[in-house]
């Protein structure tokens, strides 16, 4: 499996705290089965987040993970602000993509990104047409684009926005922790069976507190109402080929 949301960087933003705290997450992700997480800082007008900067601390943060014996690949990425999304250049929005770093270096890391795919953190409140009118933009930029934590974004016509967003060929992550606590026949696992969750992210935040750096919990539960195709595709396709920077289809 391959976490493409988790604030895994140390002392960037408001996750890891320290050395100490990513090293405990990346533990966290050896144990549930991630083989790699994107490390996706918050590019948002609230943190002061170096987009030049982070490539590098993902390489730091790698060879501490090898040091320690963790198997876990850390590979660049951001959580990019729905407001801030118009600001950045071509080429800082490469630099945030998930898997990408530019290319060449990302291929001689291992991640073969090649920085195609933006995960995108919608304005705070419902879903409203401002997102969708990114993620068209960002398309028109040679960029495509996977929605953040869309069950923070409830509203009247959630359903109806969600599709939207798909028809407009955004993918839906989903937080790992929340999917798994969802209601069987509740309202987020019909969403599901109607193919609106094409992926998890943990999101993880930190070691000490909050969501854990796992998603296992999340796609057992998923697996209830989706075939073992589809949540291997969710897992392990669609992932991998994100942080290559290839085209994906909706869930199938």
């Amino acid at each position: 499996m391959i976490d493409l949301h988790c604030h895994i960087l140390p002392a960037i933003d408001d996750g890891a705290l320290d050395l100490d705290d990513s090293l405990a997450m990346a533990r966290q992700a050896e144990r549930d089965g991630i083989a790699a997480v994107c490390a996706t800082p918050h590019i948002r007008h609230d943190h002061n987040v170096r987009i030049e900067e982070i490539v590098a601390r993902v390489d730091s943060l790698q060879a501490h993970l090898d040091a320690e014996g963790i198997g876990v690949r850390v590979l660049p990425g951001g959580e990019l602000a729905q407001t801030q999304a118009d600001d950045l250049s071509d080429t800082q929005l490469r630099a945030v993509a998930l898997g990408g770093d530019g290319g060449s270096r990302g291929e001689a890391r291992g991640a073969g990104g090649a920085g195609g795919w933006i995960l995108l953190e919608p304005a705070p409140g419902p879903l409203g047409d401002g997102l969708n009118e990114v993620v068209q933009r960002l398309t028109r930029r040679g960029l495509r684009t996977v929605i953040a934590h869309p069950e923070r974004h409830a509203g009247a016509d959630f359903s109806e926005r969600l599709r939207r967003l798909a028809d407009d060929g955004a993918l839906i992550q989903w937080t790992a922790e929340f999917i798994a606590e969802s209601e069987p026949e509740g309202f987020v696992m019909g969403l599901a069976r109607d193919g609106l969750v094409d992926l998890l992210g943990s999101d993880a935040h930190s070691s000490h507190a909050g969501r854990p750096v796992a998603l296992a919990a999340g796609f057992t539960h998923l697996a209830t109402v989706r075939s073992a195709e589809q949540i291997a595709w969710s897992a392990e396709v669609a992932p991998q080929a994100i942080v290559r920077g290839e085209p994906v289809t909706h869930l199938p």
